[in-house]
C-alpha cells in the first residue's frame, strides 16, 4: 500500500474579526505550530471505501461505502450510522471532482488523524509518543472534549482533502507546487461550508492552506451558485471541476511573517465564548446602526491598515535599537507607537459594538486584562484575536520575553498555549513517525 502523510496548522486572526466577512476588508491571518495531521494508504478495490480513524479520541471511526446515484454522483455512506459532516463533505467533494479523471478506477483508502494538544484541552488525556511525535489520547469521542478555538474542523478539511487527493495525484501532489496548494484549498473551502452550512469568511482554510498570510475573501456565491443535488437533479462534478480548476477565486493570500525579533504569545482564558451567536449580533448590530456602523467599521479597517504596514515596516527597518525599547517598556519610535496605536484604535471601536450591540466582542474583564498586558516589559501589543469574546488573548512580545513564566496575578486566570506563529501552512510529513506512539 502506497503511504503519505500530511499536516496543516491551526490559526489565529490577529486583525480583522468581523470584517474579515466582507471581500472589501484584509486581514491578518497568523498560522500556528499546532497542527492536524492526516496518514494516508490505499490500494486499488472492488468496492470503493473510506475509512478515516482518529485513535486519539476513543479510537473514533469513521466507515464509508461510496456509492454512486442517479446521475453518475459519488455518494459516500456511513456503514454505521454516524455522522461526521466534515468528513462526509470532504470525501463527497473530493471524489466527485476526480470523477472523470479516474474514470472507474475504485480505492481502499484508509486514513488515520492526529491533532497536535493546542486544539483540545488536555483534560483527562494520557500522553503518547515516539522519538519524532507526541499527541495526548482522550478516552471520550472527539465532540465531548471542548476544543480550544484554532481552527480544528477547517485544518481536518484541510489534511482529509490533502490525503484524498493525493491518492488521485500520486507523484503530481506537491505542497511546494501553488498550483496544488491552490486545488486543495478550493475544495476544502467548499467542503467545510458544506459540511458547516454556510459560507464562512474562509481564513481558517487558506491559513490552514497557505500558512500566515494577508487574507482578503472570495466572493461567497462561488460556493452558494454550486448545484444542490438533493434540489437538482445534474452531475455536481462538472460545476465543482470547473470552479476548482477554471474559476479564478479573486481572494488574497499573500504571505507574511512576523518581524525578526518578535514573536507571538497565546493565551487561554478559559472562558469560551459562542462565535456564532456573536457573528449574528454583531450583524444585527450593523445593520439597525447604519449609517454610523458603517463608520466604526471604517475606523476599524483604518486600524487594521495602520497594523498590518506598521508590521511591514518592522519587517524592513535594519534598526536594531527597536527591540531593546520594547523591552525597556521605552517605546519612542514611531513605527512601534504606531502598531500600539493601531490596535487601540480597533480596541476602542469594538469596545463601542460590545456597548451598543450587547455582544461581548470586548468585554470589561478582557479590556482590564490586556491593558496590563501592555505594561509589561517586551510587549509591543496584545489583543483578543478572532471574533473578540473571553476565551483567548494574543500578544505579540520580543524574542526575550517570558512573558509565559510571570507569576504576576493579572495571569491567573490565563493558560498560556505552547505553540509559536509559523509561516507555512500544509506540509509532507514523514509517514513513519506517526507509528508506535507509546
Amino acid at each position: 500500500m502506497n503511504k503519505r502523510a500530511f499536516s496543516a496548522p491551526g490559526k489565529a486572526l490577529l486583525v480583522g474579526g468581523y470584517l474579515v466577512l466582507d471581500p472589501k476588508y484584509q486581514s491578518y491571518v497568523v498560522a500556528l505550530s499546532s497542527r492536524m495531521h492526516s496518514v494516508v494508504q490505499f490500494k486499488e478495490s472492488e468496492q470503493f471505501k473510506v475509512k478515516v480513524l482518529s485513535a486519539q479520541f476513543d479510537n473514533d471511526t469513521w466507515e464509508y461505502l461510496v456509492e454512486k446515484d442517479e446521475q453518475e454522483n459519488f455518494i459516500p455512506k456511513e456503514i454505521n450510522g454516524k455522522n461526521n459532516p466534515f468528513v462526509e463533505k470532504t470525501i463527497f467533494n473530493v471524489l466527485n471532482y476526480f470523477k472523470h479523471a479516474s474514470k472507474d478506477t475504485k480505492y481502499d483508502v484508509s486514513i488515520e488523524i492526529f491533532s497536535d494538544s493546542g486544539f483540545h484541552s488536555k483534560d483527562e488525556s494520557v500522553t503518547k509518543s515516539n522519538d519524532k511525535k507526541t499527541f495526548n489520547f482522550h478516552k471520550k469521542t472527539i465532540t465531548k472534549v471542548p476544543k480550544t478555538g484554532l481552527g480544528s474542523s477547517a485544518c481536518l478539511v484541510t489534511v482529509l482533502t490533502s490525503a484524498l487527493t493525493s491518492v488521485y495525484l500520486g507523484d503530481e501532489f506537491d505542497v511546494k507546487n501553488e498550483s496544488v496548494l491552490s486545488l486543495v484549498h478550493n475544495l476544502a473551502q467548499v467542503a467545510h461550508c458544506q459540511a458547516q452550512g454556510k459560507v464562512g469568511s474562509g481564513f481558517d482554510v487558506a491559513a490552514a492552506t497557505f500558512g500566515s498570510i494577508l487574507y482578503q475573501r472570495f466572493s461567497p456565491d462561488l460556493i452558494n451558485e454550486l448545484p444542490n443535488i438533493k434540489e437538482v437533479k445534474t452531475d455536481y462534478s462538472e460545476s465543482l471541476y470547473k470552479l476548482g480548476k477554471d474559476t479564478n477565486w479573486n481572494f488574497t493570500h499573500k504571505r507574511i511573517h512576523l518581524p525578526k525579533g518578535l514573536k507571538l504569545v497565546m493565551g487561554d482564558v478559559k472562558s469560551g465564548s459562542e462565535t456564532t451567536k456573536m457573528v449574528a449580533k454583531v450583524k444585527k448590530w450593523y445593520q439597525d446602526n447604519l449609517p454610523r456602523s458603517e463608520e466604526v467599521y471604517h475606523k476599524i479597517n483604518q486600524g487594521n491598515i495602520k497594523f498590518i504596514e506598521s508590521l511591514d515596516t518592522l519587517n524592513k527597518t535594519k534598526d536594531t535599537t527597536l527591540i531593546d525599547q520594547i523591552d525597556n517598556k521605552d517605546i519612542e519610535s514611531d513605527v512601534l507607537l504606531e502598531a500600539r496605536a493601531a490596535i487601540e484604535q480597533i480596541r476602542e471601536n469594538f469596545r463601542i459594538i460590545t456597548k451598543e450591540g450587547d455582544v461581548d466582542v470586548e468585554p470589561l474583564v478582557q479590556t482590564e486584562l490586556l491593558n496590563n498586558v501592555l505594561n509589561q516589559s517586551g510587549v509591543l501589543t496584545a489583543m483578543i484575536p478572532g471574533a473578540g469574546g473571553y476565551d483567548a488573548i494574543a500578544i505579540i512580545v520580543t524574542e526575550n520575553c517570558e512573558i509565559q513564566k510571570s507569576n504576576d496575578e493579572i495571569f491567573e486566570k490565563v493558560t498560556f498555549l505552547d505553540l509559536k506563529q509559523e509561516d507555512l501552512g500544509i506540509l509532507e510529513e514523514h509517514p513513519d513517525y506517526y507509528e508506535n506512539l507509546l
